[in-house]
């Protein structure tokens, strides 16, 4: 994950509330008038959630060819996209180009006619055969592509002290039961296994969110995995108490992780993951995405010889070659409209297999694309994330992302939490959950 998550789950409460509210209610085809419709003119401007890093990889990927094409970029990049983009919508005031951090807002807007379809503007053949399993798919509505992947992250990860680990014998586990055999194995041996936080501030709970997420998604598959988070599966089912006795077996065996089940919701999740770089380490194992992987994640001198010190492997599937989805996420690029043609050759040249290779050399940003040449990934470590993904069986959103607000950066968060401090029993924490989904 690039950003913290705290800025990927706080915004779009808002954003939903608006859209519940009639704030698109005019039904408003994709050539209705504002800013982005109609443009044929050489500006475009592109609307992003993007920052720091990840923006300027996106920036010197995409101007050389714009400089060359007569098209200048306008960069609207905004921390609080998920509700400008809705007020920018409600006023008619549209940018060319939109770079949706999640799917739920995009599809919104593409149900109300607000977004043009890229079946017709982008080589679909040639993006089924390049781009990872199931991102197209995140950006659709209704089998048409609204929604193109520019921008992907992983989450399915586990980090590990590599010398260490290596030296003493352990090796990436192939299924689930093998990933609970070694961590048997590794507490058997005087040893710690894990490291674990989920402390976050306001944001308390999130990674623990995502255990859950990943192990519905292990166990249930992509079909179940979006029934659940359309509370079509409802918390309190046997699916989830799978993965929730599967998280509990790894987080609350003594032992298991380092300082215990009761400091693992005042632990840090930006630094839990660090003792692993002692010498001997502290934990073997960090589960997390790949923005630990980057400046700002891992301390500095890890960062710095990340390919010596750092290992990692997906989190493995339920059964040894079985059906393996991987959780992530990624940017979408929208169009406001079809009949904008520098936008389209925007849109264009970013769903090309060789767009970003100036950009990845950073670290920061990763093709969707799995024929994207990984040479241009400045590190082993981030070449093998890539790889995770590219050869998974589908890549699943964040699902309390998906989620509504009061629920996936709510009381998701609040019952996990409460859960694993030992304030609620399992029962309970997945009742308040169930309970607090919004009837509508």
């Amino acid at each position: 994950m690039r950003r913290t998550r705290v800025t990927t789950t706080f915004i779009p409460i808002t954003a939903v509330v608006l859209l519940a509210g009639g704030c698109l209610n005019d039904g408003g085809s994709a050539q209705a008038g504002g800013a982005g419709n109609g443009n044929t003119g050489k500006t475009v401007e592109i609307m992003t959630g993007m920052t720091g890093d990840l923006l300027n990889a996106v920036k010197v990927s995409l101007e050389p060819y714009a400089k060359e094409q007569g098209i200048t970029i306008k960069w609207s990049p905004s921390d609080n996209f998920s509700q400008l983009i809705v007020t920018r919508v409600q006023g008619n005031n549209l940018p060319d180009i939109a770079l949706f951090p999640q799917p739920g807002i995009m599809k919104d807007l593409a149900a109300k006619g607000r977004l043009a379809p890229l079946d017709d503007v982008l080589d679909m053949p040639a993006l089924k055969n390049s781009m990872a399993n199931g991102t197209l798919d995140a950006g659709s509505q209704d089998g048409k592509l609204y929604g193109l992947m520019v921008s992907m992250n992983v989450k399915s990860l586990v980090f590990y002290p590599k010398q260490a680990f290596e030296s003493a014998g352990y090796t990436a586990p192939k299924s689930i039961p093998e990933l609970l055999a070694l961590s048997d194995k590794i507490r058997s041996e005087g040893k710690t296994p894990w490291c674990l936080g989920i402390e976050s501030g306001p944001a308390t709970g999130w990674p623990a969110t995502d255990w859950l997420e990943e192990l519905v998604l292990k166990y249930g598959g992509t079909t179940q995995y979006d029934d659940w988070t359309q509370h079509k599966i409802k918390f309190d089912s046997p699916l989830v108490r799978q993965a929730a006795g599967t998280f509990e077996k790894i987080a609350f065996t003594d032992g298991n992780v380092v300082g215990g089940r009761k400091s693992i919701a005042s632990n840090n999740f930006g630094t839990a993951g660090n003792p692993m770089f002692r010498n001997p380490p502290g934990c073997f194992m960090y589960k997390m995405g790949n923005f630990v992987a980057a400046k700002g994640g891992f301390p500095d001198d890890v960062l710095a010889d990340i390919d010596n010190r750092v290992g990692v492997f997906g989190f493995p599937p339920a059964t040894a070659g079985g059906d393996n989805p991987v959780e992530g996420g990624g940017d979408l690029a929208g169009l406001f409209s079809k009949d904008n043609e520098a936008a389209k050759k925007i849109l264009q040249y970013m769903s090309t297999k060789d767009f970003g290779a100036a950009g990845a050399k950073g670290g920061v940003w990763m093709s969707p694309h799995k024929d994207f040449d990984v040479s241009n990934y400045p590190t082993k470590t981030v070449r093998d994330i890539a790889q995770i993904a590219y050869t998974s069986t589908a890549l699943a959103f964040d699902g309390s992302d998906a989620m509504p607000g009061a629920v996936g950066s709510g009381t998701f968060w609040k019952g996990m939490t409460s859960w694993i401090s030992g304030q609620q029993n399992l029962g309970q924490s997945l009742k308040a959950i169930d309970d607090s989904w919004p009837s509508n």
